[in-house]
């Protein structure tokens, strides 16, 4: 759905009030010479900790003991679209350089998404679950993917901010819920990173040596998992986060240069399997049935992780109405076919029981007496995990600022290098805990990284867009509100009744259709309902059926992580939720209600 409003109508629209509001003491102002400019490396208790609730610690124990009622003001605060685009910004004294384009991001998407999990989960999933039927689950897992992005793409192109699924979460369902989503995701996106390094250091490690523990040290008084130090992965880290601190042109444009080589050599790969291609290889099509399709599915998802991380460049995008869509769905829309193709390559050159579980591709070539091309092939994972890297540290920090922005976490992590233009105390921050993580743990310790979190928060995105879309402060009546959340809990309801059905092995039809009959009157009541709010650039279409389909898909893969997964994610969230009580939902109520009390930021 698209408006004829232009992006500086928009901002116009948006900054207008404040300006007015602003506009008394403006002569004033301008009558007093400008402060002079702060340094930037600076330590004060005041940078950190400027709320008037960490003042000193009788103002502290005065906070603490007003802890519930600041909850339940948090719990149902919501922020605006003008907060986050004007107000916030502001916490990061100077702007982030607008310098990316469509182009940009599509290769941003590229690097992020276009790693080594395609290379390292095909031939498992193909070998162990789905057969030749592995290119359904790259299709069906490709399609949930890009539902999701449809969601951030509405979003980011009306609210083009650092923040990303944060921002977007804290706008439509309240600080409490986004805080809790958002730095879950952040938790997974940092210690990911640390796998990614790890997984650097074998890649490399395994090409001069067949040992991928080759260039680790081993400490053998040092708990198992935690007794192999890699400096290797610190060292790659460092250098990919330096990277990105040093300006996001220069970045995409190394990003880009190691994306183009990857896309040539996976053309390579689809051109040499159709050229070796036998029809015979594909029957049976369906040798472990519908089910093993599903369970590959939720297994190759992970392949499409990493492009919530580029949704979080939309402030630094030079015209947001047109680039992001172009480049976040454009982006997905080429990945989602060359996932398919490189599948379909895969399973037409061998016969899926042949298909080598740790290395399809390398012995797929070596049986068709390419040898050589394992080389090239383990130098395109190593490429993905290189542009992985560069793109999440970027993502990563700009999390955080946003986060920082909020005063969720110490303001100081906010702040924008005037020369650079990027968030370097926050990218420092991501960093050092990632170099920690990776020097010290396995990728066995890491593999649960990637799991609940993500596929929570993409979940959260289609609620928040279905909230955005059917429901206005003040302006919604309350009988409308009833309704739609009527609608709305019927959909989450089905969904995680399907998922239940699956989980536990019942195949029969029955509870299925009466589930799926649940869903389907849901999304209709919601048709059904007036749409509070029209999208002023670009919209999701199809709504509420995309929105709705992709909370369905989202909890169904959800449901097949198995107990670890949620185990992992109430752990971390009790973790937060202690930190919130404890720093956050005080900072954060400081800055919602500043005339309470004055102070400084």
């Amino acid at each position: 759905m698209v408006d004829s409003n232009t992006d500086s109508q928009i901002y116009q629209d948006l900054i207008t009030p404040l300006n007015t509001h602003f506009a008394s003491h403006s002569k004033s102002s301008a009558l007093e010479p400008p402060p002079p400019p702060k340094s930037y490396w600076r330590f004060s208790k005041q940078d950190f900790f400027p709320e008037p609730s960490f003042q000193n610690l009788s103002t502290y124990r005065t906070a603490l003991s007003q802890t519930c009622h600041r909850l339940k003001d948090r719990l149902f605060g919501r922020s605006t679209d003008a907060n986050e685009l004007v107000d916030l910004k502001k916490q990061s004294e100077y702007d982030m350089k607008q310098c990316l384009t469509w182009w940009d991001l599509i290769w941003m998407g590229f690097g992020a998404v276009v790693g080594s999990g395609i290379f390292s989960i095909t031939g498992q999933e193909t070998h162990n679950d789905a057969g030749p039927a592995i290119v359904l689950s790259y299709a069906a897992s490709g399609l949930s993917a890009l539902l999701s992005v449809f969601c951030y793409t509405e979003f980011a192109v009306e609210i083009p901010v650092a923040g990303g699924s944060f921002s977007f979460l804290r706008i439509e369902l309240g600080d409490f819920l986004a805080f809790i989503a958002a730095s879950n995701i952040l938790l997974e996106a940092v210690v990911g990173a640390a796998g990614l390094g790890r997984s650097w250091s074998s890649y490399f490690a395994s090409m001069i040596k067949s040992d991928a523990d080759f260039l680790r040290i081993r400490v053998n008084s040092f708990a198992e998992g935690f007794n192999l130090l890699d400096p290797i992965a610190v060292v790659v880290l460092a250098i990919a986060n330096t990277i990105g601190m040093s300006g996001t042109q220069r970045t995409s444009c190394l990003n880009s240069i190691a994306s183009i080589f990857s896309a040539g050599v996976i053309v390579f790969i689809i051109i040499v399997g159709f050229l070796h291609a036998r029809s015979s290889n594909l029957v049976p099509f369906f040798p472990y049935g519908a089910e093993g399709v599903f369970k590959a599915a939720a297994v190759v998802y992970w392949s499409y992780i990493g492009f919530d991380l580029v949704a979080t460049m939309a402030e630094e995008t030079k015209k947001p109405s047109r680039d992001i869509p172009l480049g976040l769905v454009g982006s997905m829309s080429i990945i989602t076919v060359v996932y398919c193709l490189m599948a379909l390559a895969l399973v037409m050159m061998v016969n899926y029981t042949q298909v080598d579980v740790n290395a399809a591709y390398s012995t797929a070539f070596e049986r068709i007496g390419m040898k050589w091309a394992k080389y090239l092939v383990s130098l395109c994972a190593l490429k993905g995990i290189t542009t992985s890297l560069l793109v999440g540290s970027m993502g990563q920090a700009r999390y955080t600022t946003q986060i920082a922005r909020a005063h969720m976490i110490p303001p100081w992590f906010a702040l924008v290098h005037p020369r650079t233009g990027t968030p370097i105390n926050a990218t420092l921050l991501v960093t050092i805990i990632s170099c920690i993580v990776a020097f010290f743990s396995s990728l066995d310790v890491l593999t649960s990284v990637l799991s609940f979190s993500t596929l929570f928060v993409f979940m959260l995105m289609a609620v928040a867009l279905l909230v955005r879309r059917y429901y206005v402060k003040d302006v919604t009546p309350k009988h409308g509100l009833v309704k739609f959340l009527l609608c709305l809990s019927v959909i989450l309801g089905s969904s995680i009744v399907i998922i239940a059905l699956w989980s536990s092995n019942k195949r029969g039809w029955i509870g299925y259709a009466v589930a799926g009959a649940f869903w389907l009157m849901g999304t209709l009541g919601m048709v059904l309902l007036p749409k509070q709010r029209v999208p002023k650039v670009w919209g999701v279409p199809l709504v509420p059926w995309l929105p709705s389909l992709s909370i369905g898909m989202n909890v169904f893969l959800i449901g097949s992580l198995g107990g670890v997964a949620f185990l992992r994610f109430f752990i971390c969230s009790a973790v937060l939720l202690v930190y919130y009580l404890v720093v956050g939902v005080h900072a954060t109520y400081d800055v919602a209600h500043p005339g309470n009390q004055e102070w400084e930021n």
